[in-house]
C-alpha cells in the first residue's frame, strides 16, 4: 500500500492514527513486557499499595493538559 497520508485532512489522519492505537491496545498480549516496565508496574503498585492514593481521574487529567495548551 502505497498512500501519500499528507493528502489527508488533518482530522482523518488523527482518526486514522486512533483507530490504529485502538487496534493495538485491544491486542496488549502481541508485545510482553521488558524487564524495565515490569519493575516500574511493580514500583507503581507498591506505592499505591503504602499511599493509598489512586490518582486522577483521567479525564481531569487531560482538561488539565489541555488548559496548558
Amino acid at each position: 500500500m502505497n498512500t501519500n497520508y499528507r493528502n489527508l485532512p488533518v482530522d482523518e489522519r488523527i482518526r486514522l492514527v486512533e483507530d490504529l492505537w485502538d487496534s493495538i491496545a485491544a491486542d496488549q498480549n502481541a508485545l510482553p513486557l521488558t524487564a524495565e516496565q515490569r519493575n516500574e508496574l511493580d514500583r507503581r503498585i507498591d506505592t499505591y499499595e503504602v499511599d493509598g492514593k489512586p490518582g486522577r481521574v483521567a479525564d481531569e487529567a487531560v482538561a488539565n493538559i489541555r488548559k496548558k495548551l
